[in-house]
Parts: C-alpha cells; structure tokens; sequence
C-alpha cells in the first residue's frame, strides 16, 4: 500500500513539471521535489527495494540530466540481473564513446554477467588502453578470468602493476597465480618482494598470511606477521606472534618480542623465572606492582631479588628486602611471603625468633608442608635447639620435596649439630 501510495505521490510530482530538462550542476537543485525523490530512491535501496530504487533515480535523472543519477540506476539494474537494460541504456547515452568510463564500466559488468564476454573483453580493453586506470585493467582481467583466459588475464595485470606496483593488481595476479594457473611458488614470490620494497599493507600481508597458512608455513606466517604489527600495533597480531614462537618453542626471541613491545607482562614476567633471570624478574614484578598496586606483584619482586644474589648480598640490600615483605604480609597473608621472610631472617641471623613466628603462622596453614617445616627446623637450629631441629627435619625427608638439595644440605647440618657418630642418621 506505501509503494502506491508512493509512486501516485511521484506521477503527481512529475505530472506538474512537463519541461525538458536541461543539464545542471550536481550542487544544484533542477526542480523542486528533487530532495524529497533523492530521499525516497535512497530508503527504497536502504531496505533492498531495488526495483523502486531504479524508477526514482530514472525519474530524478530525467528530470534533471545530473549523471550521477544513471549511474545510481545502472547499479540498481545490475543488483536486479537486468543487464540487458543496463547494456541498452549505457548505448543510447554513450552512443559507443569511451568519454564517460563510469558509464562503459557499468557496460561491461552487464555484459560480463550476462556471460557476452567476447564484447565484454573488446570494450574492456578499449577502455583500459583509454584510461590507464587500475580498476579498468582489474576489468580487463575480470573479464578474461572468466573465459578461463587466465594467462591473458595475468599478462594485463602485470603489466599494469609494473606501471605504479598497485597493490590491488598485485593480489589479483597473486589469485590467478596461486589458485587458476597453480603457481604458487610465484605467487608468494611476488607477495614478498613487493612487502620488501614498498611495505606491508593490511591486503597483502593479509593475503600473504593466507595461503602461508594453507601451505602451513610457520616461518612464513611469524614474518608476515611481525611486519603488520610494527604497522598496525594490533594485539590480536601479537597474540598471534606469541603463540608461534611459543609452538617454535623459541622463548628468547618471545623474550625480546615482548620486552620490545611491551604486550603481555605476565608471560614475560613467566619467560623470566622459567628461564632463573631473577634479576628481570625482579625489576618487571616491582613494574606490575607500581602499576595496578597488587602487593602480590611487590612480594614477587621481593623474592626475585634475593635469588638473584645468590648468597653474595649485602646487609643494605638485604634490609631493603626484609622491608618490602614486611610491607607486603601487612596486606597479603600469603604463605610463600611469609615463609620466606621468616626465612631469611632466620638464615642471616638478623631476628630468628620473629622468623620462626611467621614460619608458625604458615604451618597453621600448612602443617605439612616439606618446605615450610623445613624452614622450622632451620629456626631452631640457629637457636642452637639441635635436637627438635633434627626431630623436624627428620619428618621432612620423608615428605614430597624432602630430597631438595636444600633440604639435604640442612638435614646434614643439623646431624653435625647434635654430633651423631659417622654412618649413624
């Protein structure tokens, strides 16, 4: 019912204006109604009613030779498969002159879809000699891809990208290579050296990217990617950067992607300790910690730090240390924090009474735990208490973690301690 209404709302329209129209500027208004049949022909298009969409823009072409109107019409025609009108209407303007290529163009798609190739292929080459334009040429081997002329089509192409290495050209020839004429060594061949001279686009790294992973090119695709995201800083590109090197297994290039990059902290912060460079580690847990203010991030740090000496510390160090997982278990009552400080407060004989305190408080938690346990018996050694540090550490051998060198090392001094005869344990 709104279509009739519509179209009797435009017959009126049309009724009240019968003079020919004469050619305007397309910044200028030809007759009245022209805004409200422009309004009315873009709706009709914006909810797929092509048909009405192509009688308005006619009418409004009619009434005001604006070319921009026939061009909108022919495209509507082309959406509805009425290439024939497209074809009619093309000749009747043009009366066969290359003068408006906007229009030959249209022409030409018609006639591809209509499958008239040989005229299609005539005309499309006329106009690409004519222009010179990419997006003829790109016709021009449209048209000859079509007719499975694919060594034709490829010859245009390149030698129109010789012209300005057109990237557009380039992933076409990339397409007949690699899929029509099964060169696909070529077709890669060509894809790299033009990202070597003249950079990676996001169309054809991107192509790029999809036949190294149809060839399943692990190498390829890692270089391809790298070059989009020092364009494009895209974090899905990183991630998927990360993965390759992960699935490669080659964690110190990983390690410099993301110290360069700066993408994922806490894998970093994890490359770090599986490869026991504390003192990174150290410095990239006190990072995180300045930036979200997680006290588990400071305590890491904390520990990262002490590792990192190795024993050869000093005393102004050390305090530093102490400090920080002070200031940490005020917050954070995690186990590992607390059995490490109390540790090395016992170990550096600076407070062992308050070690063994907190190593109390940890083995409420975990009464169990070989590690904390141990710590235990180290207290009451360094207090001189030999024989419950021997009662203690004699449990720890015998829980998972007993056999730590650590733990050996410990349960040897404490025998030594309360003096057992050689070969005795």
């Amino acid at each position: 019912m709104f279509k009739i209404i519509l179209f009797s709302f435009f017959l009126f329209l049309s009724a009240c204006s019968q003079k020919s129209p004469t050619p305007m500027k397309a910044s200028q208004k030809a007759f009245d109604a022209e805004d409200t049949y422009i309004i009315f022909a873009l709706r009709a298009e914006q909810v797929g009613d092509f048909k009405s969409a192509a009688k308005l823009f006619k009418k409004l072409y009619t009434k005001s030779s604006k070319k921009e109107y026939i061009y909108r019409y022919l495209k509507d025609k082309i959406i509805l498969k009425e290439y024939q009108d497209v074809i009619t209407t093309v000749d009747n303007i043009s009366k066969g002159s290359l003068s408006d290529p906007k229009l030959v163009r249209l022409k030409i798609i018609a006639l591809i879809e209509s499958n008239q190739l040989n005229e299609a292929k005539k005309i499309a080459v006329k106009l690409a000699k004519n222009t010179n334009a990419v997006e003829d040429y790109l016709l021009v081997s449209d048209v000859y891809t079509k007719s499975k002329e694919y060594d034709i089509a490829l010859k245009y192409l390149e030698g129109a990208y010789v012209k300005d290495y057109n990237e557009k050209l380039l992933d076409k020839m990339a397409i007949l290579l690699y899929v029509n004429l099964n060169r696909k060594k070529d077709a890669i061949a060509d894809l790299e050296s033009h990202i070597r001279i003249h950079g990676c686009s996001k169309l054809i790294c991107n192509r790029l990217v999809s036949l190294y992973s149809y060839e399943n090119n692990i190498d390829g695709l890692l270089w391809v990617y790298k070059r989009l995201y020092a364009k494009e800083k895209n974090e899905d590109i990183a991630q998927k950067i990360i993965q390759i090197y992960s699935y490669k297994r080659e964690y110190v290039k990983l390690m410099d992607f993301l110290e360069e990059n700066h993408i994922d902290d806490e894998l970093l912060l994890q490359l770090y300790l599986s490869g026991k460079n504390y003192k990174k580690a150290s410095q990239l847990a006190l990072k995180l910690f300045n930036e979200n203010g997680d006290y588990g991030y400071l305590g890491q740090s904390a520990i990262y730090k002490y590792e990192s000496y190795k024993g050869d510390i000093s005393k102004q160090e050390l305090q530093s240390i102490i400090e920080d997982l002070q200031r940490v278990v005020q917050y954070d009552k995690n186990t590992l924090f607390m059995n490490y400080l109390g540790y090395i407060l016992i170990d550096h004989e600076i407070d062992v009474k308050k070690g063994l305190k907190y190593i109390q408080e940890v083995l409420k938690k975990e009464p169990d735990s070989a590690y904390y346990l141990d710590s235990l018996a180290w207290g009451y050694y360094k207090l001189g208490e030999c024989y419950k540090a021997k009662k203690i550490i004699a449990k720890v051998m015998k829980l998972e973690g007993g056999n730590e060198p650590e733990v050996v090392e410990h349960f040897h001094v404490i025998n030594k301690c309360i003096k057992k005869p050689k070969g005795k344990k």
